[in-house]
């Protein structure tokens, strides 16, 4: 029945009772829908979910044992722009995974077991703008043009991971990055990490954990946030020359006192070599004088 008593027509009936069937089959068990999101927060689940709809925009998989993400399963989602995997089991190798979802725009890992980053991991997430891969103790490595695709990232989290370096190129290079987490780190402060904590200091972007961006070792350094360890480093490094500086610089000298000693023996070869010819040349000239005088 209508609001107004009368009996709906059965077509339309029948559509709306199709409609609401199609929303429930099109959503993955275990798992909720509404419009254009999905979400399995806190499930359990073991392997990424089947069935999601085609124009999802918005899948969370929150707090599940997810391992893998199939590559194949996610370009069928064209339109998502919202992917949050945190607190799952997710590691290891990930580079083409997200080959198909090149509108995403939101993506967080955090929480996870992942051990590298490299160009192919996040190279196809062209219109990427927030990435979080913190608390992913495994994490050692990001290649240093990791993010090279990413232009339009403004919201980057590395923090509490296992990485004791970044290359400066890294993140230099994203003209939108306004936001950094780098906190909670075991940071190797050398003078190879001295370009990266000059460029901190120097930057306009936001280091929303920076009291808790500090060195982990050398020992001397440890503890001591990023400011107070570029002084340190700086002066230590432009200044200080290691016992390898010095032998270098020895045999440098060495090499220039052999090749001075060569070119001067040399110059007096010569010098020696043309006194005896023009001395030659003088004779003869006396003995053809007095031959044409007699």
């Amino acid at each position: 029945m209508s609001p107004s008593g009368r009996p709906r027509p059965l077509s339309l009936m029948f559509l709306l009772g199709m409609g609401m069937a199609s929303e429930r089959i099109n959503c993955p068990s275990r798992c909720s829908c509404q419009y254009l999101e999905v979400n399995c927060t806190g499930q359990q689940l073991q392997e990424f979910p089947a069935a999601i709809p085609l124009d999802t925009r918005q899948l969370i998989l929150v707090a599940n044992n997810i391992l893998y993400l199939p590559a194949m399963e996610l370009s069928f989602l064209a339109d998502l722009v919202y992917l949050d995997c945190r607190k799952n089991l997710l590691g290891d190798d990930l580079d083409f995974t997200f080959i198909g979802v090149a509108k995403l725009v939101y993506l967080d890992l955090s929480f996870n077991n992942l051990t590298h980053v490299t160009f192919s991991t996040f190279s196809h997430l062209l219109s990427l703008v927030v990435l979080k891969i913190s608390d992913n103790p495994n994490l050692v490595a990001i290649e240093k043009d990791a993010f090279a695709n990413n232009t339009w990232l403004r919201h980057l989290d590395v923090s509490r991971t296992g990485l004791m370096f970044l290359d400066t190129s890294t993140v230099q290079d994203l003209p939108n990055l306004r936001f950094l987490g780098l906190g909670g780190n075991l940071w190797h402060c050398n003078c190879s990490f001295l370009d990266f904590i000059t460029w901190m200091t120097e930057s306009n972007v936001h280091f929303p954990d920076a009291d808790n961006v500090t060195c982990y070792t050398p020992e001397g350094l440890r503890a001591l946030k990023m400011p107070a360890a570029e002084a340190q480093l700086r002066s230590a490094c432009l200044t200080q020359l290691y016992k390898r500086d010095y032998i270098f610089l020895c045999l440098v000298g060495v090499c220039i006192f052999f090749a001075g000693t060569m070119a001067a023996w040399l110059a007096g070869v010569c010098a020696v070599i043309y006194k005896v010819h023009a001395s030659k040349g003088e004779e003869e000239e006396e003995e053809e004088e007095e031959d044409t005088v007699a």
